[in-house]
């Protein structure tokens, strides 16, 4: 039985290898003529050029140029490959690839001379059915700072107190992006815009957001001749164009980290891409996330003149995610092990946030392989996620809305009675998450067996959590809103709710619900 079970592991393994071996074969194949690294002969070739035009331009143009991260390994990835017959409202078109509609708006243009591209700004979109929105992606694209109207970001919190959220959010003017085209090719003329906006209505559809910021980024790109396409710097390598609104709420900014990753997986960039916050939002405890997950992070504003970008890539906002529109459509998706789909395909199963999950895990360090490895566990994690009154952003008045009047009292009573009467050795963690670092958050979430708290933010983690973690969620009448629930159900987790009525718990019942599950554990 070991030896099948062992010879099964090495074959996901050798398959994995081998169509990660794929994607980047296809990758730097298909994009040859939109992305290049820049190497001692292109930026000598860049030097001549400059020597001809007057002496302030004769230096050499800086060039950003990291080496990304690499995707780590994860237990349930499976392929991320276009494929034209995902079903619309499966649970692959809302989690998974299905953006299986290309639209190509401007085709390579570029006159080959060695290994130079001159000309060649290209861009396309793909779009959902089932998400009604899109993921955009183009080469030669310049982004021109001082066109872009929203204060700095990337402040602390404490300098910029009492600032309004509107001048956080991004308004963009004509030509705030820009995709160099040659004109010996493309004489429709000069400025012309990429998009019109019957484009828009029917590929970045506004629907209920006030804002969709991501949407006037793209009415602002305008096409520009070669010869007036000059950049103060370049980014070489695959970069993120992300926007954000509530980003100091973790349920939100998941759905932003969820976005991102999807945007990256679904343009097959081969290492995970750099990232620019095309917003004005002070630095917030999440930003360590982003920076974690992605290759560099930077805000648009704090680059010092125009800087064009090789490839970039725009996420669609948070909202437009199922972890969002869930809230208010039926999502009918049970979560399931990777595997299983592997051998038996199923479209009303997914195994895509597990996916996310371990990459969250993966990107601070953590194991997520060792969950395939069935043991006994010596002793019990139960995790209290405590709500507590920290400053999230400038508007806020540092107190949190309070979802369970009595939580001190409620993990009191947990803390005695696991003293005292559980039988198994156990452990109640003072889950008090406004006050830790995000990696001690994921470290103490995917060492739990319990999750238990009170409707809020916090209980987000629990896409991360690993796959036999417990949730217990104590719920007040004022907050029943089933965000935890539908995320237990799309990771395949064992989910308890204890629906109060008002805000006050019995610590009685949350220990009666609590030894039921613990029995469950074997204790």
């Amino acid at each position: 039985m070991m030896s099948r079970r062992k010879a099964f592991l090495l074959k996901i393994i050798l398959s994995l290898f081998l169509l990660n071996s794929i994607s980047l074969y296809i990758y730097f194949s298909f994009n040859s003529d939109h992305f290049r690294f820049k190497s001692q002969t292109e930026n000598h070739s860049f030097q001549s050029e400059n020597q001809k035009k007057p002496y302030t331009q004769q230096y050499p143009i800086p060039v950003i140029s990291f080496h990304g991260k690499p995707w780590p390994i994860l237990p349930s990835y499976l392929p991320w490959s276009l494929n034209p017959n995902v079903r619309t409202k499966s649970c692959e078109g809302y989690f998974g690839n299905g953006f299986n509609r290309r639209i190509d708006l401007l085709r390579s243009q570029g006159i080959h001379r060695g290994s130079l591209n001159y000309g060649g700004g290209w861009f396309r979109c793909f779009y959902s059915e089932t998400l009604e929105s899109s993921i955009c992606e183009g080469g030669r694209v310049r982004m021109n700072p001082e066109r872009i109207r929203m204060s700095m970001g990337g402040e602390n919190l404490e300098s910029v107190i009492g600032r309004a959220e509107e001048e956080e959010l991004p308004s963009f003017d004509p030509g705030a992006f820009e995709i160099e085209v040659d004109e010996k090719i493309d004489q429709s003329g000069n400025g012309r815009k990429l998009v019109n906006e019957e484009f828009l209505d029917q590929f970045v559809p506004q629907g209920a957001i006030d804002k969709h910021t991501m949407r006037n980024l793209l009415d602002s790109i305008r096409l520009v001749p070669s010869d007036e396409f000059k950049c103060s710097q370049w980014v070489d390598e695959p970069t993120l164009l992300v926007t954000r609104f509530e980003y100091a709420n973790l349920f939100h900014t998941v759905t932003d980290w969820y976005s991102a990753y999807v945007a990256s997986r679904v343009t097959g960039v081969p290492n995970r891409p750099h990232l620019v916050f095309v917003d004005g939002h002070c630095k917030a405890q999440l930003e360590e996330t982003w920076e974690t997950l992605f290759s560099s992070l930077r805000y648009a504003k704090n680059f010092s003149g125009s800087v064009c970008f090789r490839h970039a890539i725009l996420s669609p906002l948070g909202y437009e995610t199922a972890l969002f529109k869930g809230l208010t459509e039926v999502i009918n998706c049970q979560g399931t092990q990777a595997q299983n789909l592997w051998q038996n395909p199923d479209d009303q199963k997914t195994a895509r946030l597990s996916e996310f999950g371990e990459m969250i895990r993966a990107s601070f360090g953590f194991p997520v392989d060792r969950n395939r490895v069935q043991k006994l566990v010596s002793e019990h994690n139960i995790l209290f996620v405590r709500r507590e009154d920290y400053l999230a952003h400038p508007r806020h008045g540092g107190r949190v809305e309070s979802r369970l009047s009595n939580e001190q009292e409620v993990f009191d009573s947990l803390k005695n009675w696991i003293d005292n009467h559980l039988k198994c050795k156990a452990n109640l963690v003072n889950g008090l998450f406004a006050h830790m670092s995000m990696k001690e958050q994921i470290h103490a979430i995917q060492d739990t067996s319990v999750i238990i708290g009170a409707h809020g933010a916090g209980l987000t983690h629990i896409i991360a959590a690993t796959p036999k973690t417990v949730i217990l969620e104590i719920i007040s009448s004022f907050f029943r809103r089933p965000h935890f629930a539908l995320i237990s159900q799309w990771r395949g987790l064992e989910y308890h709710a204890i629906n109060l009525d008002g805000s006050y718990a019995n610590p009685e019942v949350v220990i009666e619900k609590l030894s039921s599950i613990m029995r469950s554990l074997g204790c």
